[in-house]
């Protein structure tokens, strides 16, 4: 099978410089080995997981590609949403990819895109990037016009009532979003 040659997700000019021809990488296509994702970008949905397809195809082509506002408060269980798309963060200014279906791309700033990056295994040897439970948390209060105020606290609810959750650590990454700090101050000092 020839689809072993190549990772789990890949782009067709990653394919061409592994010596992997374009009829060959539609032939996989065809025969059901692989799947596209977006435009040039395949992955072999049999060896990563689910949750984490849309994001393994966004990082084959833009390695800062993250997951982030409620897709990544899912990922840490501090929200119960069904997302129909996977929110992926981009640094401010980077295209983002065509083609993907169920994918809402944000564009964040430089100065903090790197700000609580975590990195996870997809399956099939594929790492990816979450942003951590507090970046996840803070980023909701900072959008909380697009997210919701009901998210936001739910999430901050359900974060502190966890084990070795800090609050400090929670202000620590809030401290480099202006427009979230004063908000979540406010909402800690009613919770806590």
């Amino acid at each position: 099978m020839m689809s072993l040659d190549l990772p789990a997700a890949f782009t067709l000019d990653a394919a061409r410089r592994s010596g992997v021809r374009k009829d060959q990488v539609y032939g996989m296509l065809d025969r059901g080995e692989i799947e596209r994702i977006g435009r040039g970008v395949f992955i072999r949905s049999d060896v990563v997981d689910p949750a984490f397809i849309s994001l393994a195809a966004a990082s084959a082509i833009h390695p800062a590609s993250t997951l982030c506002l409620t897709s990544a408060l899912v990922h840490h269980d501090l929200s119960d949403a069904i997302p129909f798309a996977s929110d992926i963060a981009l640094p401010r200014g980077v295209r983002h990819p065509a083609g993907f279906e169920h994918v809402v791309w944000h564009s964040f700033d430089d100065a903090t895109f790197a700000l609580g990056r975590e990195f996870i295994d997809a399956g099939g040897g594929v790492r990816v990037a979450v942003y951590s439970a507090e970046r996840a948390i803070v980023d909701t209060f900072r959008l909380m016009h697009r997210e919701g105020d009901d998210v936001a606290h739910e999430a901050l609810r359900r974060w502190l009532r966890r084990r070795g959750s800090s609050p400090s650590k929670l202000l620590k990454i809030a401290a480099a979003f202006p427009k979230a700090l004063p908000k979540l101050r406010v909402a800690l000092a009613v919770l806590l």
